[in-house]
């Protein structure tokens, strides 16, 4: 095992807490595109084609709930609202940036037939 993964009795784990922030198919994907600046809802649906209206919105509340994103709405006509990571949802980036390395090294067997 490696030195700085120790094992602590179960109490509370800070891999879950993490897991319970970014966890699902959604959240990881919603907060990479983030990592990239600040976008709009329909912008992230066309970044993400796959992900429903419904639970694009949900795993966006869930995200700002949780304190990594922020929403802003701009007064105009009509209304536009943006999503952007904060200063917390930062502290996210190099997980990310790691997930994408691992994928571009580990990753290619999944796209391959069967």
């Amino acid at each position: 095992m490696h030195p700085s993964l120790k094992y602590t009795p179960y109490v509370w784990c800070p891999v879950e807490a993490t897991i319970d922030v970014i966890g699902g198919k959604w959240k990881a994907l919603i907060l990479f595109q983030l990592t990239h600046g600040p976008r709009r809802f329909n912008a992230l649906r066309r970044l993400l084609p796959h992900v429903t209206q419904r639970m694009m919105t949900l795993q966006l509340r869930a995200l700002e709930e949780d304190g990594v994103i922020s929403r802003t709405v701009q007064e105009t006509v009509p209304p536009k609202v943006e999503y952007a990571l904060t200063e917390c949802g930062w502290a996210l980036a190099p997980i990310f940036e790691a997930m994408m390395l691992w994928g571009e090294a580990h990753g290619a067997r999944r796209s391959e037939p069967a």
